[in-house]
């Protein structure tokens, strides 16, 4: 006799492999629940991604308009939801690289910026080195990229960020590290101590 949980659990299974089912028909009701069971996870992830509302919306509608036919590849080792962050990283790549392209135009022709300091030396606002992050942020490669913000900012854990990415744990902290030290060398050569 099972159990409650063992109940429980069994029914999950099967509700997710008969969402899963439905998407894969096309069926647009299984979409709209897909949409609302997880929509809140793949814009959050998106947004520290993109660093930008409106861009992390466009992101959230890519990826669940391109879950039905993604589902080819969807082997059922992992939830629905990891497939769904999966898919995040790779609409995000396109968008990061374009993104710090456009950027690095935009800094070109603007002055040069100020140097910022947070031990007091010199005042800056919050904005002033969110933006001195973000662009510290384009200067990572797109997987240390990765790693930093699903271990650092949505602070998973290095298991479950592999396993959104597919690769090993121990790639996924390697990975944090060297995105680590490179934004806390660029941060301090831009004159952030």
């Amino acid at each position: 006799m099972k159990t409650q949980a063992a109940l429980y659990l069994t029914a999950i299974d099967h509700e997710r492999e008969s969402l899963v089912d439905r998407l894969r028909r096309g069926e647009r009701a299984a979409l709209g629940e897909a949409f609302d069971a997880h929509h809140v996870a793949v814009r959050g992830l998106a947004r520290r991604f993109v660093g930008h509302d409106g861009f992390a919306e466009d992101l959230v509608q890519e990826v669940f308009l391109a879950l039905p036919r993604a589902l080819a590849a969807f082997e059922g080792r992992s939830s629905l939801r990891t497939f769904l962050l999966g898919m995040v990283v790779n609409h995000a790549r396109h968008h990061v690289r374009s993104a710090a392209r456009r950027r690095a135009m935009v800094a070109r022709y603007s002055e040069e910026a100020h140097k910022v300091s947070l031990d007091g030396v010199s005042e800056a606002s919050r904005a002033e080195i969110a933006k001195m992050l973000e662009r510290a942020m384009d200067e990572l490669s797109i997987d240390h990229r990765t790693a930093f913000v699903l271990l650092e900012l949505e602070e998973r854990t290095s298991a479950e960020a592999a396993e959104i990415v597919g690769v090993p744990e121990a790639t996924m902290r390697t990975r944090l590290f060297h995105a680590k030290k490179k934004l806390r060398e660029l941060l301090t050569e831009w004159g952030m101590s």
